[in-house]
């Protein structure tokens, strides 16, 4: 059964602008419809915000901010975002429509891929999330089901519902956002997200590619994300036994449960992808992994959710100098399953390795000096003096204190420590606080006869955005500056705000009506009224002599502003059309040849003619030419 026939916008107009035509997908935090933009007829996908979230300021503006992120990204491989707006509860984003499938799909139809196939559809994901990377965001909720495979082949990543800033706090108050199968053990332990946890999904999205099933299960999300936090993710080639070592490698690096050994960026494991390609044989590339029966797919666990801090916040422990210090106990309701598996991750190893000798750090120097060492505490978004109390319970001394705004943390409390929680740290070192001076606000700049340009720059230097540019005549205001902005100048907004600009274009001019005048006589009238002339290249025939004016744009009995452009069409002449000789056919017959032949037909019937249907003469000769369109007189008898 369609059940899009029960989904209540299908068939409405939202916005008076996009007709919602069917139901594509239903998310996590929205649902996500195939509608078309009436006004530039093009079809396109419109993802609207479930209703109940809706209400929630916080989520809409994490949905308004995916808007503003995506549309700096000027990307091939990143699914572009037409426009934003409300209609009473529904908040909505119209973006491009890809025409296929998603990587979801495919996995569940296909199960294990050939690693050539994994690493085309990886490269292009992995060149969408550098752009991202490079430009200060982070995703923070990569899965399958965000990858598009368009029918053409294009890759495209999508949903940057949770996109966040490098630099920005995300850890929530009671939760975590995101996805339990892909989501990294510092987003667990403290919500931390730089883009390293992008690179880690990455990592478990190959994993999945190449195998055909997550590396962690369980009954449970708190089962899920004990394991991402415990166990490393196991060697693609246990599962596909005869896969090259390099895609192992590749799966250990990017899913390191340590997020310093993880590549630091996707720009950074592209690299080592395109690195192990070239070392990799066409065979090794080619390889037909073994298709098993492929399980029930529960699509409840790869939605974008809200997960309880309860299920992720680690419970205190004893220090145990066997146990990975990185890490810890997850709470949980259920017991908690046996470990998987237990395989060797060489990859890991040379990797941990590698760094302790590049910072001159041997087994039994750390061993030395561990008791000299502490980690810095989780403080983010508590009050100044409830961190400095917790720092100073972990030996630990308040350096600076900065400033910065934050949209989504309370003024008063952290947003940032330096170094960040967690880190290693030597004991009675001192760590940098950043406190909250909660969101940023900026007053809109009065801008009223500003040039557009300059108008721009100011908004930039206030930390405010050029929003769209409208034009509107006026007599007081010069062309080409600003005539009132929206909101008006002196209204406060949040920093990173679009305020859109109203144009003047000038006092209005009356457009004269040159059609059918002669060129020049044309051209010294528009000229007269503070207009240009543009004469087009290509003339048509019309009623008008050739060379005098057939068409002008715009129109007689409009206005246009001072300076404006109006463009002339000349004409070619008429078109010479031969006249059907009429004389002797009935009244009827000659109307039908005559106006057969573009003719218009006048009756000159007389006092004798009254009563007649016989034509007797006609004006233009029969076999004469005569302008196709001018008027035939024929004499009835």
């Amino acid at each position: 059964m369609d059940t899009t026939l029960q989904d209540p916008l299908v068939g409405q107009v939202l916005d008076g602008r996009y007709r919602v035509e069917a139901r594509i997908a239903v998310g996590g935090m929205a649902t996500v419809y195939r509608a078309v933009d009436t006004r530039l007829d093009r079809v396109l996908a419109l993802k609207v915000m479930h209703q109940a979230l809706a209400a929630d300021g916080a989520f809409v503006e994490r949905f308004i901010r995916e808007a503003k992120s995506v549309a700096r990204l000027a990307h091939p491989n990143v699914v572009q975002v037409f426009d934003q707006g409300t209609d009473g509860s529904y908040v909505y984003l119209a973006m491009e429509y890809i025409a296929g499938c998603t990587l979801r799909d495919v996995v569940r139809e296909r199960g294990a891929l050939q690693p050539r196939a994994a690493l085309d559809i990886l490269e292009p994901v992995l060149a969408a999330l550098g752009a991202a990377h490079r430009a200060g965001f982070v995703h923070r909720d990569m899965k399958p089901e965000n990858v598009l495979i368009g029918d053409d082949g294009r890759v495209k990543v999508a949903d940057f519902g949770l996109v966040r800033s490098v630099d920005t706090v995300t850890s929530t108050t009671g939760s975590v956002l995101g996805t339990a199968a892909y989501l990294a053990p510092e987003q667990i332990e403290r919500g931390a997200a730089d883009p390293r946890v992008d690179v880690y999904a990455c990592g478990v999205m190959l994993f999945e590619m190449l195998t055909g099933g997550k590396p962690h299960f369980g009954d449970s999300p708190a089962q899920i994300l004990y394991k991402h936090v415990h166990e490393d993710v196991p060697p693609p080639s246990a599962e596909v036994p005869g896969m090259a070592y390099a895609l192992d490698e590749l799966v250990a690096s990017a899913t390191a449960r340590i997020p310093e050994i993880r590549p630091y960026d996707a720009v950074a494991l592209l690299a080592q992808v395109r690195e192990a390609r070239a070392g990799l044989t066409d065979a090794q590339l080619d390889a037909v992994p073994p298709q098993a029966t492929a399980a029930d797919h529960d699509n409840a666990e790869d939605r974008t959710s809200v997960i309880p801090r309860s299920l992720t916040v680690p419970r205190p422990l004893p220090v145990n100098e066997d146990e990975d210090r990185h890490t810890s106990r997850l709470a949980s309701p259920a017991p908690l399953p046996p470990r998987r598996r237990s395989l060797p991750r060489r990859g890991v190893v040379s990797i941990v390795a590698a760094v302790l000798l590049v910072l001159g750090l041997g087994a039994g120097v750390w061993y030395i000096n561990s008791g000299q060492f502490t980690k810095v505490p989780l403080v983010l978004e508590k009050t100044e003096e409830q961190a400095r109390d917790r720092l100073s319970d972990a030996g630990l001394e308040v350096g600076e204190v900065k400033r910065a705004y934050s949209d989504t943390v309370k003024r008063g409390l952290v947003i940032g420590t330096d170094p960040a929680p967690g880190a290693r740290i030597r004991d009675n070192d001192s760590v940098t606080l950043t406190v909250s001076r909660g969101p940023e606000v900026v007053r809109v700049p009065a801008l009223r006869g500003e040039p557009l340009d300059e108008a721009r720059r100011a908004l930039k230097r206030e930390g405010l955005e050029p929003g769209m540019v409208t034009r509107e005549f006026s007599d007081e205001v010069p062309k080409g500056a600003v005539l009132r902005t929206d909101p008006e100048g002196g209204v406060e907004r949040h920093a990173g705000s679009a305020i859109a600009l109203v144009v003047s274009k000038g006092s209005p001019v009356d457009v004269p009506d040159v059609v059918g005048d002669d060129l020049e006589d044309a051209r010294a009238q528009l000229l007269e009224a503070g207009l240009k002339v543009k004469v087009a290249s290509a003339q048509i025939h019309s009623e008008y002599d050739k060379g005098q004016v057939a068409l002008q744009s715009p129109d007689s009995g409009g206005q246009a502003a001072e300076g404006d452009t109006v463009t002339l069409t000349l004409s070619k002449g008429p078109v010479m059309v031969e006249v059907p000789d009429v004389v002797g056919d009935s009244v009827d017959d000659a109307h039908d040849k005559l106006e057969g032949a573009g003719f218009e037909v006048d009756e000159d019937r007389g006092i004798l003619g009254l009563f007649g249907d016989t034509v007797k003469s006609q004006s233009v000769e029969g076999g004469d030419t005569a302008p196709k369109g001018s008027t035939i007189t024929i004499e009835i008898r």
